[in-house]
């Protein structure tokens, strides 16, 4: 296995992708079947990112090594990455939290369809069935054949639990 740093161009989200070979990415990618996990975009590459390669076990440093720093770049790569350990600024925190509460009162007027999204949404959108606001679960797959179609669909902001699989 392999595991490839990635990086969504549409939102800049970073995530770690396993795979059996550079192969085996590329030809998932090439399927659509490489998605954001934060907002579900395809357009999904690689990042940069530094390789580590173990010392062998009787080789110790002859100091501890200074954190590794990247060459300033510019252009759209060149926006700041967001930190694990880092402190959220509160505007940020303030935003999460106004997004989490209007997503909590349109999913109130929402109806939860399950795995059945991709089939709701389109036996609405050519007229099968009545209009109306449904939430549910679509794999990439789906996603990227609902948008070929036309049909507009946007993942929630905000992860939510379906009903029946919250403790």
């Amino acid at each position: 296995m392999i595991v490839f740093d990635l990086e969504c161009r549409l939102g800049g989200h970073r995530f770690e992708g396993w795979f059996a070979s550079s192969e085996d990415f590329a030809g998932q990618q090439a399927r659509g079947l490489v998605a954001c996990p934060t907002c579900g975009a395809l357009d999904v590459g690689k990042a940069l990112s530094a390789p580590h390669v173990g010392r062998k076990g009787n080789q110790l440093p002859a100091q501890v090594p200074a954190a590794p720093t990247m060459p300033a770049a510019s252009g759209p790569a060149a926006r700041p990455q967001p930190m694990a350990n880092a402190a959220m600024p509160p505007e940020a925190a303030a935003a999460l939290k106004a997004m989490a509460a209007m997503q909590t009162e349109m999913l109130k007027a929402s109806t939860w369809v399950g795995d059945a999204f991709a089939e709701d949404v389109r036996a609405m959108h050519y007229g099968e069935k009545d209009v109306a606001l449904g939430h549910g679960r679509a794999s990439a797959g789906e996603v990227k054949d609902l948008l070929e179609e036309g049909i507009p669909v946007a993942p929630v902001l905000v992860p939510i639990d379906p009903p029946g699989e919250v403790n």
